[in-house]
């Protein structure tokens, strides 16, 4: 028996809170997004993305509700969350007797969550771009703040002043067949230590080389948009749905 039941309000357990709809927490690891027990199979994804983002629908599904077992699992289902659904939105589920509640945020894909929603290749992309954004290999809660080509990353003039340093921009899809993740390093960047850690040859992303050659340009705020998974723009798979993280200075 699965023992993982919907319910209400009031959970004993709040797996996150952010601050607002662009500057986010990141402290997911890496093991939780390459060894997770929720999208580790087409089976297991296709059983997420067919269904609504809401606690009926995910414990209904036994697919889904047996890999929630999973604390890895959990773990990533917290950021799929916060970065799909919006600060309106909470989901709250009992795993074997405990409660816990995953909250929205950011709201890039606010349709996953109504009664009958899916997520869709647009929305699957979306989700990834953001939750690969928020990796740390040492899985350390830090501040950054996301940006990309759609209408839920707002940034405000505080935000752009305080967080001036581009790291890199992020794309794949978490939800398919092989879970391509990709990343491309800002111009002037040699390593994303905050990702891959020290050495960018283990890094849980397949690191594309220059954004200035993966991507076909910038947004009006620096974020890099439509980059390619081979590292020359126009070229290979191209991703629109991609997401550049900028750091406090």
């Amino acid at each position: 028996m699965v023992g993982l039941s919907a319910i209400g309000c009031g959970a004993e357990e709040d797996m996150e809170s952010v601050s607002s709809y662009v500057v986010s927490e990141n402290a997911l690891t890496a093991n939780a997004l390459t060894a997770n027990a929720l999208t580790a199979n087409a089976l297991t994804a296709n059983a997420l993305t067919a269904n609504a983002l809401t606690a009926n629908a995910l414990t209904a599904n036994a697919l889904t509700a047996n890999a929630l077992k999973d604390p890895l699992a959990r773990e990533l289902l917290k950021y799929v969350v916060s970065c799909a659904l919006d600060e309106d939105d909470t989901i709250t589920v009992k795993i074997d007797g405990v409660k816990y509640k995953f909250p929205g945020s950011l709201g890039l894909a606010e349709e996953w969550g109504e009664r009958d929603g899916k997520c869709d290749m647009d929305c699957q992309r979306w989700v990834t771009a953001c939750v690969l954004s928020r990796v740390d290999v040492e899985g350390i809660e830090r501040m950054i703040s996301i940006r990309g080509d759609n209408k839920a990353l707002k940034l405000t003039a505080h935000e752009k002043k305080d967080y001036p340093v581009r790291e890199a921009t992020y794309f794949g899809n978490l939800f398919v067949d092989g879970k391509p993740r990709y990343l491309c390093l800002s111009p002037g960047q040699q390593s994303d230590q905050r990702v891959c850690g020290s050495s960018m040859s283990n890094c849980p992303m397949t690191v594309v080389g220059d954004c200035d050659d993966a991507c076909q340009g910038e947004g009006p705020h620096g974020d890099f948009r439509k980059c390619s998974n081979v590292g020359k723009a126009g070229r290979g798979e191209t991703f629109a749905e991609s997401i550049t993280v900028f750091l406090p200075k």
